[in-house]
């Protein structure tokens, strides 16, 4: 009895904290004026985590952008930088389960909105980690024909929908 209780409080404080946590940083609209449009000449690439189960330690999305490493990409926030326009390229890589890459345009003025999310083989990765290694060599062996062997997808998302979607997250911290 002594210990369900206990589980029923730690449950609740971490429920308390997620709710604490997810109040935390700033919207988009807040932000846009805060910062206001990209100097000229350049683009806002900005790439979003939607809301969703994070699991239990919601760890961040860790991947680059033209070389340079962004960090904190959690379940219900948001990320941005300003480029020069042109071409740019995605990437996130993970030991044993290889390399995402994804290469776009973006042109001056231009705000370019992504989602990001965990690939297929990851995700069934994770489901067959219960098996072992052996479950985790038969899942890389059955996934090995999946177009992209990254860990993430980065999806373009047409303006309109990316606004819509992005106005209940959070910038990332």
């Amino acid at each position: 009895m002594l210990l369900r209780g206990l589980v029923l409080f730690v449950a609740a404080v971490l429920l308390c904290g997620c709710e604490t946590t997810a109040r935390n940083g700033l919207g988009y609209a807040e932000t846009l004026r805060k910062i206001g449009p990209p100097k000229a000449g350049h683009a806002r690439i900005v790439v979003v985590r939607e809301k969703g189960y994070g699991g239990i330690a919601d760890p961040d999305f860790p991947f680059a952008l033209d070389g340079a490493p962004i960090k904190g990409l959690k379940t219900g926030t948001y990320v941005y930088a300003d480029r020069p326009a042109g071409q740019h390229q995605f990437v996130a890589e993970e030991i044993g389960l290889g390399t995402t890459r994804v290469d776009f345009s973006a042109q001056s003025g231009q705000t370019v909105f992504f989602v990001a999310r965990m690939s297929e083989r990851k995700t069934a990765v994770i489901a067959n980690a219960s098996t072992g290694l052996l479950g985790y060599g038969l899942t890389l062996a059955m996934t090995a024909g999946y177009k992209n062997q990254g860990p993430l997808e980065f999806l373009q998302l047409e303006e309109t929908s990316a606004r819509t979607t992005i106005a209940e997250l959070r910038l990332a911290e």
